[in-house]
């Protein structure tokens, strides 16, 4: 009877195991082959690629080297680690960090830039003497969207991971790890020993696997019965899992630290959070401490209790050396060596909070929020962190001597791909807020009116640049019975003008009659055609840019006229990977035909003669006039919003200036946003704006009196674009007294010629 009850007794026991067993190999299946993690996305600037022979502008090269972390050194001796540079006035020497881009795995080494003039003349390797043709950094990580959980990590393969610091982990937690099943029944012995004495849990030894168990899914609750779910969870993973499995999965789990609300796990995270760099470019030293962080992260804070953690680190190191993981000389070197923990962590407030608003704001146009904060996306951006700094710094140079309420909105675009390079939301750039370049819609003003120019030259049979407008004053009735009558800026009249000096000297009057000629709704179907349809009703009032946009909304229709009349959708994103480096999305180049090009090339000569001559011309202030500049100014009534936008051969930008309030900011186009434009742009490289002529655009000799053609030996003809087919029939000869003799032709005079179209624009416009 005792043996049949010991038989149940045990076979109870045995179906108890067993059933509990199973509840948690259950757990632990389906919990490993899922998603483990719900991990942040990660936003990139652009790479830096450095070559010889670009621009680079010394000082605020060092300043994106400081947002990537690289720590400044004293001399060739500091250049140990990766992530540090030594500067001797334009001469940088750079170890560089090894990074994934997704389509290459970048090395960690040794690089000199030479500098000179603000142009890279050398890249080379210092130590081999070897020529560099490129190199490219890794990018300024501009921020990150967290998982509810607020668990931060970088995920990282087991080979990703130097063997050192696998070998010194197992050295330090579980020497066994390779030989046992999940438990070292002589650690749980000798804890049971302890506990027993202490009468209370004070000691677990837990393996590898227990604490992997432990911290994947149990809460930290010290009980008998957690431990016992802590021994059954760490076999079921030992049963269904391979050793490097489990302890990749640990090296990515462990807790290592605080950053604020944010949770710090995982090696990869905390080689960068305590370092700046990859696990693969630790030092052992390094590689030391965070190990020896295992133990309690708070308690063993670099930061916070450096003598406690260096002490611990040591500890660790001699462990090693014990080992035989370190020889007698590396133990003496890292011993020796400072805790060079950087001083300020990279992962916390995004140092472009208008920037990655924007970014935001596109990605959830594609994806769910939660599946955003949670799949560990790698997003790679457009920004560009040295322009983006020269437009904060521009921001800050201009209104900080002015009224703290007036306020900004910018953006910076490529001209050939309309990528967004640079984008401030308001004057203080550091705190974001209201973003004014996506979400300030103002009245445009004069901005308007190169939508209501090509109007009028994409009908070549009745405008071209020379055809004559009235600018004398007007009165139009109102659909409510109001009359509105336009003013000029100055308050005056001008007579008869031609069609380019009226838009470069931005004239009223003369362009309202010219919208009203072409119509309204043609104008409205310009702007739409350009990338942004205004609001309807669609008002005469429309025609002196009573519509409102925002900063990046102008720049849409602006890049349509700057790409010669190609529309590319503006994109802030330029690839998108997940985790293990698979390419999720990219965002290719789109381009569409919206305008006539020939049009759109006469447009743009006379937006350079509005830079060159016009209500621009203040803009040689920053730039020489070489870069030939197009451009036009923009105030609303009442000076409530000052307008600038411009591009040069390789960039575009758009300046808004006024207060939140609408209230006036006493600021024109041209003495408030085009200061900032200006600011700007003699920041960054720019080329010059060599426009390409069209093949529907063809030159005429043309007598500027009258319009006519005439001789290019007639003295003052001029040579003007036209739509082809369109240059005038009619036909003047030159005037006696009008004709150059033939004895001045061969006198290198200026005006033996007909002068280019930028010169004539000069003289007409004074």
């Amino acid at each position: 009877m005792k043996k049949k009850i010991l038989i149940l007794l045990l076979m109870g026991c045995t179906a108890l195991f067993l059933g509990y067993f199973y509840k948690f190999n259950t757990v632990v299946q389906e919990r490993f082959q899922g998603r483990l993690w719900e991990l942040p996305a990660q936003i990139y600037a652009r790479p830096l690629e450095i070559y010889p022979a670009m621009h680079l502008v010394p000082d605020l090269f060092e300043k994106e080297l400081r947002l990537m972390g690289y720590r400044r050194k004293k001399d060739w001796k500091g250049l140990e680690n990766p992530g540090s540079y030594v500067r001797m006035k334009n001469t940088f020497d750079l170890f560089c960090r090894s990074f994934n881009f997704g389509d290459d795995q970048a090395l960690a080494r040794h690089i000199r830039i030479r500098i000179k003039n603000n142009e890279v003349v050398d890249v080379r390797n210092p130590k081999s003497g070897s020529a560099v043709k490129m190199v490219r950094l890794d990018p300024v990580v501009i921020g990150r969207f967290y998982p509810s959980s607020m668990e931060d990590r970088v995920l990282v393969k087991l080979d990703q991971l130097p063997p050192l610091l696998v070998k010194a982990i197992v050295a330090v937690e579980d020497r066994t790890f390779y030989t046992h099943y999940g438990i070292d029944p002589k650690s749980i012995l000798r804890a049971m020993v302890v506990n027993v004495k202490k009468k209370r849990l004070s000691q677990g030894g837990s393996t590898l696997t227990q604490q992997l168990a432990k911290n994947f899914f149990l809460t930290r609750e010290k009980s008998f019965v957690r431990k016992i779910n802590e021994v059954f969870m760490a076999a079921a993973l030992e049963l269904h899992f391979t050793k490097e499995q489990i302890l990749e999965a640990y090296m990515n789990e462990v807790y290592l630290g605080q950053d604020g609300k944010r949770a710090i796990h995982g090696f990869g995270l905390a080689a960068d959070f305590y370092f700046g760099k990859s696990p693969a470019d630790l030092a052992p030293q390094e590689m030391a401490l965070l190990v020896g962080m295992l133990k309690g992260p708070s308690g063993y804070n670099p930061r916070l209790h450096p003598d406690r953690a260096k002490e611990r680190r040591n500890l660790v190191l001699n462990l090693m050396a014990d080992q035989n993981l370190l020889s007698p000389s590396e133990l003496k070197r890292a011993l020796a060596a400072p805790l060079n923990v950087i001083e300020k962590t990279r992962l916390g407030h995004s140092p472009f909070p208008y920037y990655l608003d924007l970014v935001k704001r596109q990605l959830l146009k594609e994806y769910n929020e939660a599946d955003l904060r949670a799949m560990g996306l790698r997003i790679f951006t457009t920004l560009d962190p040295q322009v983006q700094l020269a437009a904060e710094q521009a921001v800050a140079g201009f209104l900080n001597k002015r009224n703290k309420k007036i306020q900004t909105g910018l953006v910076v675009t490529s001209r050939a791909s309309n990528e967004i390079q640079a984008l401030v939301g308001g004057r203080a750039s550091a705190k974001g807020g209201f973003n004014r370049a996506l979400d300030a819609t103002r009245p445009i003003g004069s901005l308007v009116k190169p939508a209501i120019y090509f109007t009028a030259l994409d009908r070549p049979d009745i405008y071209s640049m020379i055809s004559r407008i009235n600018d004398n004053s007007i009165k139009i009735k109102n659909a409510d019975g109001t009359m509105w009558q336009p003013q000029n800026f100055d308050k005056k009249s001008h007579g008869t003008v031609t069609l380019y000096k009226a838009l470069a000297n931005s004239y009223n009057v003369s362009t309202v009659r010219l919208g009203m000629a072409l119509g309204v709704d043609a104008v409205a179907d310009t702007l739409e055609r350009m990338g942004q349809a205004p609001p309807k009703p669609w008002l005469p009032s429309m025609l002196l840019g009573s519509i409102e946009m925002s900063p990046v909304q102008v720049a849409r229709i602006y890049h349509t006229l700057a790409s010669g009349g190609f529309y590319t959708p503006a994109r802030a994103i330029r690839v998108i990977y997940t985790p293990d480096g698979e390419r999720l999305q990219r965002y290719p180049l789109t381009i569409e035909q919206r305008l006539n090009p020939g049009a759109v090339f006469l447009l743009n000569k006379i937006l350079q003669g509005a830079v060159l001559q016009g209500t621009g011309k203040s803009l040689s202030r920053w730039v020489s006039s070489n870069l030939a500049f197009a451009g036009k100014t923009g105030t609303s009534n009442g000076y409530r919003d000052s307008w600038f936008a411009g591009f040069s051969g390789s960039r575009l930008a758009v300046v808004w200036v006024g207060r939140d309030d609408n209230r006036s900011c006493g600021l024109t186009g041209a003495t408030g946003a085009l200061q900032i434009f200006g600011r700007v742009m003699s920041k960054i490289s720019n080329a010059p704006l060599v426009l390409a002529v069209p093949e529907n655009v063809e030159w005429g000799i043309i007598d500027p009196a009258t319009g006519a053609r005439t001789d290019e030996n007639c003295s003052g003809a001029m040579s003007v674009p036209f739509i082809r087919g369109f240059v005038p029939e009619k036909y003047r000869p030159c005037t006696r007294g009008n004709q150059i003799r033939e004895k001045e032709k061969t006198q290198p005079s200026r005006k033996l010629k007909p002068a280019n179209l930028m010169d004539w624009l000069k003289e007409v416009l004074k």
